[in-house]
């Protein structure tokens, strides 16, 4: 089967093949077609080294397609269904899991280890433990969730991370109060979830922070009050609240940098919110004198910081509702083979979803 590889993390380029195929059925597992993916940034930064994945190794983690065979003891699942692919599955046992805290559960980070394809010169590895940039997966049955029949491929495939990622970061982790100022520096496909999360829940003034004018533009289209470049972002932070700084400040690129200057934009008491994935060797600086005077709660949100099957119910219901727009995140769609073009659509600001048709 097709697959794009990467052969060595740093580089910037993956190679689509066709002898790869993919490996570990058995009890337990289910093999799924891969109908559509979303390119996440997290795909990327993979693919440099940001974030530790074995190589070589298919990228791809936002997926949705049909089980084509199901292994023996599953009974949920049956060929035909369709279904969405969750890279972080709740195992239901560890500690994480009964403090109710399934976005934590390391079970799906442990399958990143073992290999989910090979190749006549070897294993090859599934990014975060799926690899969606191929034409079929074997995983986990708990990482196959059935969606119904009126959910396309391609609206599943988003709400696979990025959706889940940017409303749950405004609507579970930070809790955004109804009246409130936000800023949301990043806007690609989870920056613009988080915006459409924060007008969910309320807020007044939403500020939409990104260095590309597409995505500044975009951003007004999905419920930001204003959008800025971030050298104006002291500007929109005197007029809008005389200097004082946000209620809500989402941080949805990974790094210090723009971290340290969203805890700058959040006001004394306020809420700073870790969305974006950053580098281990990439760190935030406090002082301890501000960290106790400034009182502000800073906080991470790893996928949407709540129950992720309860996150893709919402996402679904209020998608079918008409309260959020997913459509309008996929700007553009390219085939397997173009995938090289859809890394320099992200690269350079111009997508804030690119949907790989398989």
């Amino acid at each position: 089967m097709r697959a794009a590889v990467l052969h060595e993390t740093g580089q910037d380029k993956l190679e689509v093949l066709d002898d790869v195929e993919a490996v570990g059925f058995g009890p337990g597992k289910v093999r799924i077609r891969v109908r559509a993916t979303g390119l996440c940034h997290s795909d990327v930064s993979a693919m440099n080294g940001v974030l530790p994945q074995p190589a070589p190794f298919v990228p791809g983690h936002e997926g949705a397609g049909e089980i084509v065979d199901v292994g023996d003891g599953v009974t949920a699942l049956k060929p035909g269904d369709r279904v969405l692919l969750c890279w972080l599955p709740a195992c239901g046992s560890c500690p994480s899991c009964k403090r109710g805290q399934t976005q934590l559960c390391l079970a799906g980070f442990l399958n990143a280890g073992t290999p989910n394809f090979k190749r006549p010169g070897g294993d090859v590895f599934g990014f975060a433990g799926t690899g969606t940039f191929a034409e079929e997966v074997i995983v986990d049955a708990g990482c196959a969730v059935p969606i119904p029949d009126d959910v396309p491929f391609d609206i599943a495939a988003l709400i696979g991370c990025g959706v889940t990622t940017g409303l749950g970061a405004a609507i579970n982790t930070a809790r955004v109060e109804a009246g409130a100022s936000v800023a949301v520096i990043g806007c690609g496909g989870v920056g613009i979830s988080a915006i459409q999360g924060a007008r969910l829940r309320g807020a007044a003034q939403i500020v939409a922070v990104d260095p590309v004018a597409s995505r500044r533009e975009a951003a007004l289209r999905f419920g930001a009050t204003e959008a800025v470049a971030p050298d104006e972002l002291p500007d929109a932070k005197q007029r809008i609240t005389a200097g004082e700084g946000f209620d809500y400040v989402f941080e949805v690129v990974g790094r210090s940098a723009t971290a340290r200057t969203a805890y700058e934009t959040t006001r004394r008491g306020g809420t700073l919110c870790i969305v974006g994935a950053g580098a281990m060797d990439d760190f935030l600086q406090l002082n301890m004198f501000e960290l106790f005077f400034d009182e502000k709660r800073i906080l991470p949100s790893m996928y949407g910081g709540g129950d992720v099957l309860r996150s893709y119910e919402r996402a679904i219901a209020l998608w079918r509702a008409g309260r959020i727009d997913l459509a309008g995140l996929i700007t553009h769609r390219v085939p397997l083979t173009g995938i090289n073009d859809a890394l320099e659509q992200m690269r350079t600001g111009e997508a804030l979803r690119t949907c790989i048709e398989i």
